[in-house]
């Protein structure tokens, strides 16, 4: 990669992704482009055009003048949303990756585009699912995450272009609202720590999922876009996650530092039933062995990093005492969006 184009960029992976590519590739190597532009330092730190993906000309254009090798397509509808608007969610999700693979053959310039382990469904194992295994999702979101690994793999072996995928856990950031994810409620369960000391979840304990913290989401597009193509054998859709967790475990990670932290339950029943339709936890094996992939962060150095930021101040002292004892008080709400990128 050296010229690349994002789309969705000002998501939830967008954000952290375009600021990272920028800052290793050049800001003018990197085209930022959405739907709208919120005028955040994401959309103005760099090259930023409007772009609906659902308009293949326009895609095609913006890649084009951007003198684009590299297209990250990250712009779709997340699983609740999708499964509330599934007439949406198919013209979104299929229409603009459809677009992005004939952008990408047509300026011969690899693609990236994230699937999830909604693309799984009830009928895999639950526990340790393999990177090869029955794939039969019952949401709208999945079957266009199974759809689009496909449609992947055709444009590889049908025109050579140079496809690749991660299917991403639920992902965890302090940098980008949530977009209507059923994983969200992790990212709102730190938020409401901050500004609160207390959260209803809308998913019920001991329903356990497979997360990542955002930061190593962003790497493992990055090693895997300059991965080899030799190594890769899966190519379009690499099993990665970083830990299994419940409301529960994130909520005793939190009382370290939130000690009078209070979980409660007020479940979503739309939700709750997709994500008994996920993994409890995915091997990655193979991820590791083509590419290297390796993650960072554990619960605990996630949880620590994600109230630090939101609160806005350390949380150890120099002798390593706990400085955050109680909520800080403050507003953490997140910022409206039309919509996000991410994965679940």
């Amino acid at each position: 990669m050296r010229r690349i184009l994002v789309t969705g960029a000002l998501g939830q992976i967008g954000r952290d992704l375009t600021d990272r590519l920028r800052g290793l590739y050049g800001h003018d190597a990197v085209m930022a482009t959405d739907i709208r532009n919120d005028q955040s330092e994401t959309a103005m730190s760099g090259p930023f055009r409007p772009v609906d993906v659902t308009d293949g000309l326009a895609l095609y254009e913006a890649a084009k003048d951007h003198r684009a090798d590299a297209i990250i397509h990250l712009a779709a509808l997340l699983s609740a949303t999708a499964e509330s608007k599934p007439m949406l969610a198919w013209r979104l999700n299929m229409g603009g990756q459809l677009n992005a693979l004939e952008a990408s053959r047509s300026l011969g310039c690899q693609l990236f585009t994230p699937s999830s382990i909604a693309a799984f469904g009830p009928g895999a194992p639950k526990k340790d699912t393999p990177q090869d295994t029955l794939q039969r999702p019952s949401t709208m979101y999945g079957i266009s995450k199974v759809s689009g690994e496909l449609l992947c793999d055709y444009f590889f072996h049908k025109y050579g272009i140079d496809t690749r995928g991660l299917r991403f856990p639920g992902l965890i950031s302090h940098a980008a609202p949530p977009g209507g994810g059923t994983t969200d409620f992790a990212v709102d369960m730190y938020v409401s720590a901050v500004k609160s000391g207390k959260y209803a979840s809308y998913i019920g304990k001991g329903t356990f999922l497979d997360m990542m913290y955002m930061p190593d989401a962003v790497e493992s597009v990055i090693k895997l876009m300059e991965a080899d193509a030799s190594r890769l054998k899966h190519r379009n859709a690499f099993n990665v996650t970083a830990m299994s967790v419940d409301p529960e475990a994130i909520a005793s990670s939190i009382r370290r530092h939130v000690p009078d932290f209070e979980l409660q339950y007020r479940i979503d029943p739309l939700r709750q039933a997709i994500a008994d339709g996920w993994p409890d936890a995915i091997d990655a094996s193979a991820a590791r062995e083509e590419w290297g992939f390796n993650a960072a962060y554990d619960l605990d150095k996630m949880t620590d990093d994600m109230l630090s930021s939101l609160s806005g101040k350390p949380l150890y002292g120099d002798n390593g005492a706990i400085l955050l004892s109680s909520h800080a008080g403050q507003d953490c709400r997140p910022r409206s969006d039309k919509y996000s990128d991410g994965v679940l």
